[in-house]
């Protein structure tokens, strides 16, 4: 840690909050702060594709952290970002509005020029000009196969009816849009991080608000406003939310094995 700070020409770091897979500091550069990722040497590329993510959201008018270097040093990987002061809560209408906006931001086809992660799970990316085959092939096999080694047998039946006949835009998506990926300015500005960037259907990112508690009334209202949603968005969302929830049992275990086949019997009920 010592030799990376030194390569950096950081004159302090202390711990700071950052989630459960690498560790985060609050670093002095100059006078200015900074924040700081550091992991093993494999984490390289999963920073250098964080900061793709944050760069692309931010071209899209979403306030994000800037990236400011990436890389390799004093034995770390690290990725060193614009330090935000952020608190849990702030102007979720304006989150909402943000959001709808950077949706409206396409591209030609579903995917990344480059493969990311999502949490420390390899999210495999490439290009597709359909979006029920990059779901079921980049999306949910990968998953299911991990599901598989994992010694958990999930069986999705039916469930990618649910894409039938549903034609999206692709539009740029954050990709692991959870309450945790995001946090406000003093002045109540939203601010989202830990991106998982691709060109998806809009509605995965609405749902997986929707897991682990959701958000306020008002972020939705917003949003819907700005950018209303289909009404078979209530059927399609378990099928998004899916693919978090079999990436959650695969990193921390069968304790969500019950959601991911609870959400399965939603599926079936509803198609």
């Amino acid at each position: 840690m010592n030799a990376l700070l030194r390569a950096l020409g950081a004159g302090s770091a202390s711990a700071a909050p950052g989630g459960c897979i690498h560790r985060c500091y609050r670093i002095d550069i100059g006078g200015v702060a900074g924040f700081l990722k550091i992991n093993e040497p494999r984490f390289a590329e999963a920073f250098a594709a964080e900061a793709d993510g944050l760069e692309a959201l931010r071209a899209a008018g979403v306030r994000a952290p800037a990236p400011r270097r990436h890389g390799i040093a004093g034995g770390l990987a690290f990725l060193l970002m614009e330090y935000l002061d952020l608190r849990p809560a702030g102007d979720w209408a304006a989150l909402g509005a943000m959001l709808a906006a950077a949706h409206r931001h396409t591209s030609p086809r579903f995917g990344w020029a480059r493969d990311n992660t999502l949490g420390s799970t390899p999210q495999k990316n490439g290009w597709s000009d359909d979006w029920q085959a990059f779901f079921a092939v980049r999306r949910l096999a990968p998953q299911l196969e991990l599901a598989a080694a994992n010694g958990y047998r999930v069986e999705i039946g039916n469930a990618m009816d649910a894409l039938a006949g549903h034609r999206p835009a692709p539009a740029l998506l954050h990709g692991d849009l959870w309450c945790g990926n995001g946090g406000f300015l003093a002045d109540g500005a939203p601010v989202l991080f830990d991106p998982a960037v691709y060109y998806g259907d809009r509605e995965a990112d609405l749902a997986m608000t929707e897991l682990f508690g959701g958000f306020p009334a008002a972020f939705y209202a917003a949003y819907e406003a700005a950018y209303p949603l289909d009404p078979r968005y209530t059927v399609r969302k378990h099928l998004y939310n899916l693919y978090h929830l079999l990436n959650h049992l695969n990193l921390f275990g069968g304790g969500y094995l019950a959601q991911v086949r609870s959400t399965l019997g939603l599926l079936r009920d509803r198609l």
